[in-house]
């Protein structure tokens, strides 16, 4: 009885705190919402580290230069060249007077030099005659030897005559002298190679070189600039330089010029050991409106009949013909030095200077294989863009000069007549025409295509130039003025 009414009692209290019992179940999993965080949290992770690629490559160079600064690179600057009177020329124009004196002064010491030859002979006339007269005495007096005489004793006193030269030592030593400024520019002269990757039909990528020759023609502290060719570097997946040395390097294009098809390549200093630095030398850029430039002795260096390292020695057959490009005008210098059709080096002239870039390309036909080269004076200011990584100013006229009398019987001097002009160039969109007589370009007055080129070569290309032209019209020549904002040569 005491049981059933403990179990009743304990029933009534479980009952009493049915209501405070509890069954503790898992939290059911959000996939749609795990999946939400997961892709959150990756998307943070590659942000972060997007964010630290970035940060890294902006911040890289300042602390590399900040860490490691580098020298600034020096400005490269080839000073234009004036016709003046030289020294040399001054003594060889109006001096028909001093040629006169000079002949006559000639003339008399020719005389001069007749009649002391004429006693000199005399003399040892009578010295051989003594001698022989001497000998004939003592023959008849000493008993006679079988032996020959000496040359000594045969001379009587006299000194034996100088043995003969070789006749062609003169020659010899002249070619000599020519190979010793040879060897002097070659160290200054590399050989530029365009690798290019080529596909065969079968998909197998095959390896191809094209080789032209440069000259060194500057050193910035910072890279080696060379000049070279730029249609044989056309489409290169890598350029390479070989020095006088054999090592060779990496180098690129600086910039180029698409009129003479030059080229500044430049070579980080970085990846030349010093013994190639020491070898090597910079070459020195001379003149080449020198008088009396014609019929002297040259070298031709470079690429000649299509293989490295070549040289030629000839002279210089001609020197003012005159090559008209686009915003340019060039002298071309002749050679009768023979080579292939197309060329690459340099002229050098004996002091050791380079006086022309070989091109062929404005050669006449029945003249292909004669080597030309264009004038290194009018390269000077284009080379000098070229070395800095300037842009080339583009307007698109082609001008000449005019002789002083077409000038003044049209009464339009001073200015340069516009033989052509390119089509939608800056300078046709702008109104200029073939005709018109170009008479000043900014604040400087155009007396001949010189000024001009010298003009535009100190224009940059963001800033605008006023062209001013002379144009003809019923009774007289108008003038007008043109604002024109040039384009970089390879935009236009």
């Amino acid at each position: 009885m005491s049981d059933e009414k403990n179990e009743e009692m304990l029933h009534e209290a479980a009952s009493d705190f049915e209501f405070l019992q509890e069954k503790i179940k898992e939290r059911p999993i959000n996939k749609k919402k795990l999946l939400k965080r997961t892709i959150i949290t990756a998307s943070m992770a590659v942000l972060f580290g997007l964010l630290a690629c970035l940060s890294f490559l902006l911040l890289e160079p300042v602390l590399n230069n900040w860490l490691y600064p580098e020298e600034e690179p020096e400005i490269v600057t080839f000073p234009q060249e004036k016709n003046e009177m030289r020294p040399e020329d001054m003594l060889t124009e109006g001096t028909t007077t001093g040629q006169e004196e000079t002949e006559a002064y000639d003339e008399t010491k020719e005389n001069t030099s007749s009649k002391e030859q004429e006693t000199s002979s005399a003399q040892m006339t009578e010295m051989v005659s003594e001698n022989s007269s001497e000998s004939a005495e003592t023959a008849e007096t000493e008993p006679k030897s079988s032996e020959p005489p000496k040359p000594e004793e045969s001379a009587a006193g006299m000194e034996t005559a100088p043995v003969e030269s070789e006749p062609l030592e003169p020659y010899q030593m002249q070619y000599e002298e020519l190979y010793k400024v040879y060897r002097e520019i070659a160290s200054s002269m590399v050989t530029v190679t365009a690798v290019h990757a080529d596909v065969d039909w079968f998909n197998n990528t095959d390896q191809s070189e094209g080789t032209t020759a440069g000259v060194i023609i500057a050193n910035n502290n910072r890279e080696l600039l060379i000049l070279s060719r730029k249609s044989s570097l056309d489409n290169a997946q890598a350029i390479r330089v070989s020095f006088c040395d054999g090592v060779e390097a990496d180098a690129v294009i600086k910039q180029y010029d698409e009129n003479t098809d030059l080229a500044v390549l430049a070579v980080d200093l970085k990846y030349i050991a010093s013994d190639t630095l020491s070898a090597v030398t910079v070459a020195t850029l001379g003149s080449s409106i020198i008088s009396g430039i014609t019929g002297t002795p040259v070298i031709a260096v470079g690429n000649l009949f299509g293989y490295k390292d070549t040289v030629c020695y000839g002279m210089i057959t001609s020197k003012n013909n005159v090559v008209t490009m686009a915003d340019s005008e060039y002298k071309l210098m002749t050679t009768d030095i023979y080579a292939g059709t197309n060329p690459s080096g340099i002229l050098v002239d004996m002091n050791r200077e380079v006086i022309g870039i070989i091109d062929n390309s404005h050669n006449h036909e029945d003249t292909k294989n004669l080597l030309s080269a264009v004038g290194i004076t009018e390269l000077k200011g284009l080379i000098t863009k070229l070395s800095n990584g300037e842009d080339i100013p583009y307007l698109g006229i082609y001008v000449q000069d005019i002789s002083e009398q077409t000038g003044r019987e049209l009464n339009i001097l001073p200015g340069v007549y516009i033989v052509d002009i390119d089509m939608d160039s800056p300078a046709m969109l702008k109104g200029i025409q073939k005709g018109d007589i170009l008479v000043r370009a900014g604040t400087q007055q155009i007396n001949s295509a010189a000024d001009y080129m010298n003009v535009l070569r100190n224009v940059h290309v963001e800033n605008s130039i006023d062209i001013v032209v002379r144009r003809a019209s019923v009774n007289a020549y108008e003038e007008m003025h043109f604002l024109i904002q040039p384009v970089r040569q390879n935009e236009g």
